[in-house]
């Protein structure tokens, strides 16, 4: 793929690839920091309950946050497919390079961001 307005399309896609792979390994990485906490006093003591379930939680919102990038990513991959990558989903105008360059898979212009 060549370049669209400034924009380089296919460095653009190998740097959505590159990121989607590296939180699908992050994600792989961390499934055990999500699994419930052990309650048995017998094995685990009151406060070390207490930060393993913080842990835990925090483990969870971190997921979260990377299934939402994944989600933001595989959308970015599917515009490039369809030849609609660069130009906002709301108002359909080009999204500056500079904006795409800092996050390849943002999905609207900075006005339309602003606005919503």
């Amino acid at each position: 793929m060549g370049t669209d307005g400034g924009i380089d399309i296919g460095a653009m896609a190998e740097r959505l690839r590159a990121r989607r792979d590296e939180l699908r390994a992050l994600s792989d990485g961390a499934r055990d920091s999500r699994r419930p906490v052990e309650l048995d006093q017998q094995k685990v003591g009151r406060l070390s309950r207490m930060d393993a379930m913080q842990d835990q939680a925090m483990a969870q919102e971190a997921e979260r946050r990377r299934m939402g990038e994944l989600q933001r990513i595989e959308a970015a991959l599917g515009r490039i497919d369809e030849d609609e990558y660069g130009y906002c989903l709301r108002c359909g105008e080009a999204i500056a390079p500079a904006r795409l360059d800092l996050d390849p898979a943002v999905p609207t212009c900075v006005g339309c961001a602003g606005a919503g």
